[in-house]
């Protein structure tokens, strides 16, 4: 068994030596997809964070800290009208970007305060 388990370490540390050996290092094309790659990260970091996660997470911290148990049970409670339901959740759907790391916070914080997880 253990004869196995070296083997497939060897192969690994082959296979990663393979790749930086063979890297294009010395092409302006690899340099240019190297450099639009940290871009990009630059870009998600600045635009979605920023502007989507920290929102979501100060909304769910708000809902966490002032919105009542109670309140959340009767807009989305298992006993809740379904028709109110849907129009509280539409509504306050249409103020947030709809992406699941920005709706996840949110769903968690109501969740824990006691909503169902649908009709």
């Amino acid at each position: 068994m253990e004869t196995k388990k070296e083997i497939k370490i060897l192969l690994w540390i082959s296979v990663i030596f393979g790749v930086a050996f063979f890297l294009p290092i010395e092409s302006e094309r690899f340099n240019t997809a190297v450099a639009a790659t940290f871009d990009l990260v630059k870009w998600y970091a600045r635009e979605h964070v920023i502007l989507c996660l920290l929102p979501a997470f100060f909304i769910a911290g708000v809902i966490s800290v002032f919105v009542s148990q109670g309140a959340v049970l009767r807009y989305f409670g298992a006993n809740a009208k379904k028709w109110l339901a849907y129009m509280v959740a539409a509504v306050s759907g249409t103020i947030l970007a709809v992406c699941s790391c920005t709706i996840l916070p949110l769903f968690s914080s109501i969740h824990k305060r006691g909503a169902g997880l649908g009709p």
